[in-house]
């Protein structure tokens, strides 16, 4: 055993040392600063605390693993005791935490994401750090409280406690030179509060969680979500998706600038809750604004900070859903590329609990899309009363596809408009699925393929080719969704097929129905907004030479379509029994006519066909135009070839010319959504074995 002469000379070392009180001051300060970042608020003084944290850590790393090794160099030939216990665990624990810390870093710095249990064990070591290094000190200082090494102990801790102090201070300075953006959350001087002070941003039904106005930048910048590296794939999807160009889209604004110089700008906030959030909640679709639209986030829609701060919904529709404003990062709006973005980047890595706010657990159930996929008017648009719209929610609850209860059964809108796919992003894998894992390396595609094949190639997007290709082949449903492969359909969107007799003889009506089946769309086929989508059906009769003897459905060299067109298509009407043509939804009080397939439903048309008949073979030429087709004396007098296609196409030529002009030449790309032929035998004796 030593002498106590021994051990107060280790003591008086130990407490007194430049080595050991500088060791003390930066794990006082790391301790203090650590805790603050684990239980203090988001606040910009917390990322300046955890960036001098990670810097003190990295830079003093190597004197405090020296002043390690040399403490226990200096202890480690005594008798095991409750002291060297406790002293050999907290120095076993503080190396966890350093070789952790360490981790952390070169992930938030150089990776896409921190490891959660790399964070759970600095943060566990850390602790045990405390609880075993805290009475070891008390302790030893304890039981030689009154040698003459132990009186440097006061020393110690006011090096320690110095040192705090001043990271403290020079924390508070930082935060005071810089503390990120300094949001405007206020309404313009002039701004119209049409439906009361309570309801700003009535008659939409959207509403913040202050119920006041946010800055358009709060909403804005998704390209920094793209350019941090971490989630480039799917802002790269989304780029090109119906929700990027809501508020862009020509046709939109071309209908709101009309809203509001008949109704009033304050009724187009009635649109914005969907179409432009950024801009309703900034309070640019006011009275005197002049394109009521904000400059910042016009191109982004319902942008990515948009959608995933929506907290709440109700599937009322009409944008019924409560948004908070995220709170920013430091340099949260930093271009790509800058020491602002690389500091950023790694506040959002290294301390990801804000970021996960932006929660995606909600977005699993169609009752959050109910919020803007579900419309309707009432008299504070069209002054007369309450009318449903589209209304896709609705129609998916109540259509085969939803086992309530049942997700193994159910078809969910993600599961076909946000299909899986191979990723390498950090949002991808999810344990909360019934049929996904954290490691699945998968994401949701937020390309929303839908309907829309026209706009992305009408504004130029960036990848506009590969979506409008993506819609077709959606459109015709020939993209293939293997998550939901046992539960879903196979084949066309909608199915078709025809009926008419085998044979005919020459001058009698062939009667030809076209049946229409609702085959794997979870809603009202078309859907969205009937009264400018239009799918009709073209049917077309032909003779065994190939000319054409009946047609209908066809478009002419305006891009119209000929009357008496099959359509599915909506007719609304406003108070005086007008047609509403132009999209003018706050002129509609009722419809005249609706026409749409219920998911899993059918729906027929039928066509009276007259089958030509004549003397012996003439010209063609010399009969109706060509029309009609003369036929031998004889047996067997040939067939009739018949083709039914189902077309579709987003906006019908009307509106279109009505919001872009007549001379812009546009019209909107048709997709052939499927097609069926069927041949019938043309037979004097009207026997199908004369055409065998």
């Amino acid at each position: 055993m030593q002498s106590p002469e021994v051990f107060a000379g280790r003591a008086r070392a130990g407490w007194s040392n430049l080595l050991a009180r500088a060791a003390g001051a930066i794990l006082l300060f790391e301790l203090v600063s650590g805790l603050a970042i684990t239980l203090g608020p988001f606040r910009p003084a917390t990322e300046w605390g955890l960036l001098l944290h990670t810097v003190a850590g990295v830079v003093t790393i190597a004197p405090l693993a020296w002043y390690l090794v040399r403490h226990w160099q200096d202890y480690s030939d005594q008798a095991l005791s409750d002291v060297l216990l406790l002293g050999y665990v907290g120095i076993g624990a503080l190396a966890i935490c350093l070789v952790s810390g360490l981790l952390v870093t070169w992930q938030a710095l150089l990776g896409l994401k921190t490891s959660s249990w790399l964070r759970y064990i600095h943060l566990i070591s850390t602790l045990l750090t405390v609880a075993a290094t805290v009475p070891h000190i008390f302790i030893a200082w304890w039981r030689r409280r009154r040698a003459e090494a132990s009186r440097g102990a006061a020393g110690w801790l006011g090096a320690g406690a110095v040192a705090t102090v001043v990271g403290v201070g020079f924390v508070v300075a930082l935060t005071l030179a810089y503390s990120g953006t300094k949001y405007r959350n206020t309404f313009p001087s002039d701004y119209s509060y049409a439906f009361g002070k309570d309801r700003p941003f009535a008659p939409s039904l959207a509403h913040t969680a202050t119920n006041g106005a946010f800055d358009a930048r709060s909403l804005a910048g998704s390209e920094t979500c793209g350019a941090s590296g971490c989630h480039s794939e799917i802002y790269n999807e989304w780029k090109t998706s119906a929700h990027r160009y809501a508020a862009m889209d020509p046709i939109f604004q071309g209908i709101q600038n009309v809203m509001a110089k008949q109704n009033g700008p304050e009724s187009t906030r009635y649109c914005g809750g969907c179409h432009d959030p950024i801009s309703l909640f900034s309070g640019t679709k006011n009275i005197f604004a002049e394109n009521l639209t904000a400059l910042q986030g016009y191109n982004e829609g319902i942008s990515c900070l948009a959608c995933h701060s929506i907290q709440k919904t109700d599937i009322q529709g009409n944008a019924n859903y409560t948004m908070w404003q995220p709170a920013e990062y430091l340099w949260q709006w930093s271009p790509d590329h800058t020491l602002g973005a690389v500091t950023r980047n790694f506040l959002i890595r290294a301390w990801p609990s804000q970021h996960n706010r932006l929660s995606k657990r909600m977005y699993k159930k169609p009752e959050y899309c109910a919020a803007c996929h579900k419309q309707f008017i009432d008299q504070e648009v069209n002054r007369v009363g309450w009318v449903q719209l589209q209304n896709q929610y609705d129609n998916w609850a109540a259509s085969h596809w939803n086992h309530k209860g049942d997700a193994r059964a159910t078809v969910e809108c993600r599961e076909c408009h946000m299909p899986l796919t191979d990723s390498k992003d950090p949002a991808a894998g999810d344990s909360t699925d019934y049929n996904r894992t954290a490691d699945d390396h998968k994401h949701r595609s937020h390309r929303f393929l839908a309907a829309n094949n026209f706009v992305p190639a009408l504004l130029h997007l960036d990848g506009a080719d590969k979506q409008v290709e993506l819609t077709t082949r959606w459109l015709q449903g020939h993209i293939e969704i293997p998550e939901i492969r046992n539960k879903w359909a196979e084949g066309p969107a909608v199915k078709i097929r025809i009926e008419t007799p085998a044979t005919v003889a020459p001058g009698q009506t062939v009667p030809v129905r076209v049946i229409m089946t609702s085959n794997k769309v979870g809603h009202d086929y078309p859907t969205g907004p009937l009264d400018m989508i239009q799918s009709w059906v073209e049917l077309q009769v032909h003779d065994e030479s190939g000319r054409v003897v009946f047609a209908s459905g066809q478009r002419n060299e305006r891009h119209f379509l000929e009357p008496g067109t099959f359509l599915f298509k909506a007719e609304p009407v406003d108070q005086y029994g007008n047609l509403i043509d132009r999209h003018n939804l706050w002129e509609m009080v009722g419809v005249r006519y609706r026409r749409s397939l219920f998911p899993g439903y059918s729906d027929t048309v039928e066509y009276k066909v007259m089958c030509p008949s004549g003397g012996p073979r003439e010209p063609a030429s010399k009969v109706d135009g060509g029309r009609e087709f003369s036929v031998p004396l004889g047996h067997a007098t040939g067939t009739l070839r018949i083709q039914a296609t189902l077309h579709y196409r987003k906006i019908d030529q009307f509106l279109l010319n009505y919001t872009m002009g007549e001379k812009s030449g546009l019209t909107a790309p048709v997709v052939d959504i499927a097609s069926a032929t069927a041949t019938v035998c043309v037979a004097r004796n009207g026997t199908a074995t004369s055409c065998q």
